[in-house]
């Protein structure tokens, strides 16, 4: 039975792998991305072309109302979302001495305030259907932290905490809520990397290399089917932590 998936920053990278996954599993689903009207518009193309069922929309999901409206055309069109995967955000790279009031305001809007915004939306609809799973997508940093990655690893260890409080919460009502830690990935998150860069983060994963969006899709479908699954924190990092 097809379900309705939301993905948010579902345009690219580890969204696309997890769009692309619920595509493939018989699923409709949705993608968001805050601007990039042609990137969102090539992803969906390239999900139908396999045969799947995907539209978008863009929304600068750290703004409440913007959000809100979102999901009001979503449900008008294909009714509530059944699964939300929270999955926008940014990294931010640099010295905490350096980062600006402005730079910490934006990447914690963006990592954290997006999956806040988009849940607390999403939430009354599951709890009145007494079914529902939010998959947060997360990072290895938040659970160990990283250096020049400060503001990003609070971030990430925030949606952490509130996977494992809102759990508890939303237990009772048949709603699950799980996260998924990410380490490194083949993405433009990490395409500044250099070749020299790369090789030095691979020599620390035991399994040899980088991450592929799709085995992150992959574990999402996993979890959104796993119904005694919930208030876990799964690390997808080759072993790295």
């Amino acid at each position: 039975m097809s379900r309705i998936v939301l993905v948010t920053g579902g345009s690219r990278g580890i969204g696309l792998g997890i769009a692309k996954s619920f595509a493939a599993n018989g699923d409709t689903v949705i993608l968001n991305a805050r601007t990039d009207t042609a990137t969102l518009a090539d992803s969906i193309a390239e999900i139908k072309q396999a045969g799947g069922n995907a539209n978008g929309f863009i929304a600068d999901l750290s703004d409440y109302e913007s959000t809100n409206e979102m999901f009001s055309h979503i449900k008008a069109q294909y009714g509530p979302v059944e699964i939300l995967v929270n999955n926008a955000g940014v990294a931010h790279y640099g010295l905490f001495s350096d980062t600006s009031p402005g730079e910490i305001q934006a990447v914690l809007a963006n990592n954290l305030h997006t999956t806040i915004n988009t849940t607390h939306i999403a939430m009354p609809d599951m709890v009145r259907a007494k079914s529902g799973c939010i998959i947060n997508i997360t990072s290895i940093w938040g659970i160990t932290g990283a250096s020049c990655e400060v503001i990003y690893s609070t971030a990430k260890a925030a949606v952490i905490g509130f996977t494992k409080a809102l759990s508890r919460e939303l237990g009772p009502s048949n709603v699950r809520v799980n996260a998924i830690a990410c380490g490194a990935f083949d993405t433009r998150m990490n395409a500044k990397l250099s070749v020299e860069e790369k090789n030095a983060f691979v020599e620390n994963i035991p399994l040899g290399r980088f991450g592929y969006p799709i085995e992150a899709g992959d574990l999402a479908v996993y979890i959104a089917g796993a119904s005694y699954l919930t208030g876990q924190v799964i690390p997808l990092d080759g072993g790295l932590v």
